[in-house]
């Protein structure tokens, strides 16, 4: 019977899979969208996407601006890491919600009689 499947398959004309050599890199399961191999990146957006949440952008604005920094550091040493627009998004949130939220609270100091006394 063995040799009944070896010679059919000599004239099976179906396409065959492709064999990945070991040297080949595999893709991931998200196609890329999530920087999984550059962390930082992927935690400064997360910082900056929870600072946008009011008063807690103060603590969180700072640390996700700094961590964009470091994982646009990152992705730029190592290109196959990837996370740019994710440590971009970071910086950009983190710095606007820090902003936002110092100037909310500059504001409210310098106001002569406080909020609506």
């Amino acid at each position: 019977m063995p040799d009944d499947r070896a010679e059919s398959d000599e004239f099976d004309d179906r396409p065959r899979r492709k064999r990945r050599s070991e040297d080949e890199e595999t893709g991931d399961v998200t196609g890329g969208l999530i920087p999984y191999k550059n962390g930082t990146a992927l935690v400064s957006y997360y910082m900056g996407v929870f600072s946008l949440i009011p008063f807690l952008g103060l603590a969180l604005g700072p640390v996700a601006l700094i961590l964009g920094f470091m994982g646009l550091r990152y992705a730029k040493a190592h290109p196959k890491a990837r996370g740019t627009a994710h440590a971009i998004v970071g910086i950009v949130l983190g710095s606007l919600t820090t902003i936002g939220n110092l100037g909310f609270i500059v504001i409210y100091v310098l106001m002569p009689h406080g909020w609506g006394r």
